[in-house]
């Protein structure tokens, strides 16, 4: 095999689309895999579409997933420059020396006349498509027109031909018929590239050995193919990647949840549970394999014949549980990083008590992470360690603070912990147990009361896990604020 080289190829026009990350990712995958080469171009000619900021949100990204590449916009190349905007005279040589060798004429044809011709098709019942009637302008007539400042486009000439054959390396043989097909723009009036234009001869040109992007360009290739060959290039191999599909297997959009790769961080998912569950998207590890999959060993084992020709389903769900998966086993230094922008963001600390609360902040993050799936939910998990309790669970109260002697319990409980010189995990846990012994109850009806009394909820961590990092303290001043709760509760 020649040289590996992918490209990912985005339009500036929004956040990074879960589809396009996963197209980014199998390019990446693709290329590592065969020691190639991945090169981040962005397709940045559609003015009207470009959103500002997009490119930047785009490159932040790939960068957080772990996506690199190995030549692009930030960092230059030998194929360079990487903005297709930075590139027009490419184009516009290609369509000059398509014109010379006749294989495409300029078009005057004005959108009215061409609106005209498009009804007049429909009300006959043929095929909607450009009839040619400028394919035969003398050179005279053309310069006239031009002199003229008339605005021409430039259409590819289309040969007489039956069909075009896509070989897919996903798909296998792919038929076009040329019914669908008509002298297609490849130069616009405004000077700038079609898209489909555009693609070839920077793919050409970039040195591009395959195409690995969505199912949606499928329809794409047959014109891209047939430019390859107009062009004299040779043509770089195709493969689609099936679509991903909402779960009632509609077409994927905001109204099923997030779909971008921002909004899965800013909801507070890890780049390397992002990275695990679009790798899953479509490609399969093997028969028995574990879903936790690194990128390392998905390189080992990639190769496109392990993708799925059917189209993927999107479920939030299952990324939310890799994600509490990722949480609990992540490096707790890398996790309390991430995590502290969250707990700020939710204002539970500060960005100074951040810095100064570091080892603290570790200590909850570790206590806490095994019982949550997100970022956001690991901070609102942590809210009690560093807030006074204002209120109580209201089922809670009404199931725990409504026993009877309830009051009389959480007092034996605070005085034995008030005794405990060094107040650690297994000498609370040791006074609790012996209080239980002693007065012969169940361990139930005094934990689940202090468990309330000490966080507000009726669900957390281990009970002694929390009485060790929330301290002596603490714990002693909200067993007093429960016993005064549950009195007023009664009286």
């Amino acid at each position: 095999m020649k040289e590996v080289r992918v490209r990912f190829a985005p339009s500036p026009t929004g956040f990074l689309h879960i589809g396009g990350a996963r197209t980014a990712l199998f390019n990446y995958f693709f290329a590592r895999q065969n020691k190639g080469q991945l090169v981040l171009r962005i397709e940045d000619t559609d003015s009207v579409r470009q959103k500002e900021d997009s490119i930047g949100q785009i490159l932040d990204s790939l960068k957080w997933l772990g996506i690199d590449w190995d030549e692009g916009p930030d960092q230059g190349g030998d194929f360079g420059a990487y903005y297709q905007s930075q590139r027009l005279s490419f184009y516009s040589n290609a369509a000059a020396e398509l014109i010379q060798s006749r294989k495409a004429y300029y078009c005057f044809c004005t959108e009215e006349e061409l609106e005209t011709e498009r009804k007049r098709q429909r009300k006959e019942g043929t095929l909607i498509r450009y009839s040619g009637k400028c394919r035969e302008l003398s050179k005279n007539e053309v310069r006239e027109r031009l002199e003229q400042g008339l605005k021409p486009v430039i259409r590819i000439k289309l040969a007489d031909f039956d069909q075009i054959i896509v070989n897919d390396l996903i798909r296998g043989l792919v038929k076009f018929k040329s019914d669908q097909f008509d002298d297609f723009i490849i130069i616009k009036s405004n000077s700038l590239p079609a898209y489909n234009f555009a693609c070839v001869v920077d793919d050409h040109a970039m040195r591009i050995s395959h195409v690995i992007r969505a199912e949606e360009h499928l329809s794409n290739t047959p014109k891209q193919q047939y430019l390859y060959e107009a062009l004299g290039y040779t043509i770089p191999k195709f493969a689609h990647l099936s679509m991903i599909l909402a779960p009632d297997r509609s077409k994927l959009s905001k109204r099923h949840g997030a779909t971008s790769v921002s909004e899965f961080k800013d909801m507070g998912c890890l780049p390397e549970a992002i990275i695990n569950y679009l790798t899953l998207l479509g490609w399969s590890p093997g028969e028995g394999k574990s879903e936790l999959i690194s990128p390392e060993q998905t390189i080992r084992s990639f190769s496109l014949d392990k993708v799925s020709k059917t189209a993927a389903v999107y479920d939030i769900q299952k990324l939310v549980w890799l994600n509490g998966q990722y949480i609990t086993e992540y490096n707790l230094e890398k996790l309390t990083l991430y995590a502290v922008p969250f707990l700020i963001q939710a204002g539970i600390v500060s960005s100074i008590e951040a810095e100064q609360n570091h080892s603290y902040i570790s200590a909850v993050v570790k206590t806490v992470r095994e019982r949550v799936r997100t970022l956001q939910e690991l901070a609102e998990a942590s809210r009690y360690f560093f807030k006074d309790i204002i209120m109580y669970d209201e089922k809670g109260k009404e199931k725990y603070f409504r026993q009877e002697n309830v009051a009389i319990l959480l007092s034996e409980g605070k005085e034995r912990l008030a005794g405990i010189e060094d107040f650690n995990v297994e000498n609370t846990e040791k006074a609790y147990r012996n209080l239980m012994e002693e007065l012969d109850i169940k361990g139930g009806q005094i934990i689940h009361p202090t468990r309330l009394a000490l966080t507000g909820r009726t669900v957390s961590p281990g009970l002694f896990d929390v009485m060790a990092l929330l301290g002596k303290k603490r714990c002693l001043e909200r067993l007093e604020q429960a016993i005064d709760y549950i009195n007023k509760m009664k009286s």
